[in-house]
């Protein structure tokens, strides 16, 4: 008998942190965030720091299963200028030639590269593209030393991720993010409230939205 295979779309597999939780993560550090009682207000404030130039730590839903940040637990940033790597870089504390990846939304996955087929779905982060000449200095951040990127596409199956995406590219006309791990230089990837806000604290990220709270240095 032939073993049943089943279509894997989604690696949200680990733990979830209901808003108790984070509540209480965040009264031990003494700090009180914005509450802000709309997704729709969350994805828009946050939209807009990126689209500023704000570094944003994003601790959402459950956590991704594998070795890739894909917008669950992650640090985003905007996809332009080239000096962004750099920036998010000095925040992981790691060397400044390490490359970030681009998360952007399926259906215009083909504008910005050279895919197989309009709509190519690449959910998991593990393909590099070639980016479009004419797009690459949209995308100076995230464009390898060969002119490719190594692409997530988001699908509004994603859900609050997409929607922040979407935000953004409404605010910038970019559909696109830069989206490294959630961690610093020798850490695995943040996977707890506590975690998420010992890594905002001590670097010079600007925001953190975990769960339904935002919080802000500036």
């Amino acid at each position: 008998n032939r073993t049943p295979r089943h279509r894997i779309d989604d690696l949200r597999l680990g733990t979830a942190y209901p808003k108790g939780a984070i509540e209480s993560a965040l009264q031990t550090k003494n700090l009180k965030p914005q509450h802000l009682l709309n997704e729709g207000e969350l994805t828009q404030t946050v939209a807009r720091l990126l689209a500023e130039g704000s570094i944003v730590g994003w601790f959402q839903d459950r956590m991704e299963f594998g070795p890739r940040a894909l917008g669950a637990r992650s640090i985003l940033a905007s996809p332009r200028p080239a000096a962004m790597r750099e920036r998010v870089n000095d925040v992981k504390l790691r060397e400044q030639f390490r490359p970030f990846a681009g998360s952007i939304l399926q259906e215009r996955v083909h504008e910005y590269f050279r895919v197989p087929e309009p709509n190519h779905a690449s959910p998991f982060m593990t393909f590099c593209f070639p980016v479009r000449p004419e797009k690459q200095g949209e995308l100076a951040a995230i464009v390898h030393a060969d002119g490719t990127c190594r692409v997530q596409t988001v699908s509004p199956e994603q859900g609050r991720y997409y929607r922040l995406i979407k935000a953004f590219a409404d605010l910038t006309g970019t559909p696109c993010l830069l989206n490294t791990s959630f961690n610093l230089k020798g850490e695995p990837i943040v996977e707890s409230p506590e975690q998420a806000i010992e890594d905002f604290l001590k670097t010079t990220m600007d925001a953190l939205a975990i769960g339904d709270f935002l919080l802000a240095k500036r």
